[in-house]
């Protein structure tokens, strides 16, 4: 397996170099910005492009973007002594977030996940276009991310899904995951007919709503098929209360 070293500092890419030799990796090339990997990647190839945030005339984050539209893009780890672009290394589709000086272990780890993800090359660049160039018209899937794997989720097997800060949490039948998303944003890719606001931190799969009843003025509570009781806001009990009445359309 290949990797790309990019990093405007030599002794940054030395340690690198000797680091990935001594793992069993294979360095295809050392550049010192974007540009350069850019011209590399246009006839060479790497498996893994290992990062740095913070370089001269380009930022690695905004490399990391374009790699991603590629048709078969790397793998992105991040190398880099600044800890402050974590979450925006993974809203570009980093595998993972390495802080300098690089501790060998954690590098290790970072390229076995690599690995691992390398083998099943095809599957990570599907799950990777959901990202990048999502389908038009209402979604019938999610791709989530996590450390070291992507996640295909169907929409027709969540239960409902809630609201934590700037993710969403999708909870199935036997597992809840966290999507990086706010419910706003996920809410304008969902079928209004397959999911209904119930409360301005939750959505419901219109499938599973089976009753809600009155606990006091202001406050109901609506109980699923599988169980689980979910609280509705006073602005979203009329239509709670009209699709409970209607049959509703099949997934």
């Amino acid at each position: 397996m290949k990797a790309l070293i990019v990093d405007d500092e030599a002794h940054a890419r030395t340690n690198l170099r000797l680091a990935l030799f001594t793992l069993g990796w294979e360095v295809a090339g050392e550049c010192a910005g974007a540009a350069a990997a850019r011209s590399f990647l246009g006839s060479g190839s790497a498996d893994i492009v290992l990062l740095d945030v913070q370089m001269p005339v380009e930022s690695g984050l905004d490399f990391a973007l374009e790699l991603s539209r590629l048709e078969s893009p790397p793998l992105i780890v991040f190398v880099t002594a600044h800890r402050g672009h974590a979450l925006e290394a993974f809203d570009v589709h980093a595998l993972d977030y390495i802080v300098k000086p690089v501790d060998e272990r954690r590098l290790q780890q970072a390229l076995e996940r690599a690995g691992r993800l390398v083998d099943q090359r095809a599957a990570y660049t599907r799950a990777l276009r959901g990202f990048v160039d999502p389908l038009p018209g209402y979604w019938t899937e999610l791709a989530v991310r996590s450390v070291g794997r992507i996640d295909r989720v169907n929409l027709s097997d969540v239960l409902w899904i809630e609201s934590a800060g700037n993710y969403v949490e999708l909870h199935l039948p036997q597992r809840t995951f966290l999507h990086r998303s706010t419910l706003s944003e996920l809410e304008r890719y969902l079928d209004p007919a397959q999911f209904l606001r119930i409360h301005r931190r939750i959505l419901v799969r219109s499938s599973q709503m089976l009753a809600m009843r009155q606990l006091q003025e202001g406050s109901h509570e609506l109980t699923l098929a599988g169980g689980a009781q979910l609280p509705v806001s006073e602005r979203y009990a009329a239509s709670v209360k009209t699709r409970l009445a209607r049959p509703t359309p099949p997934s």
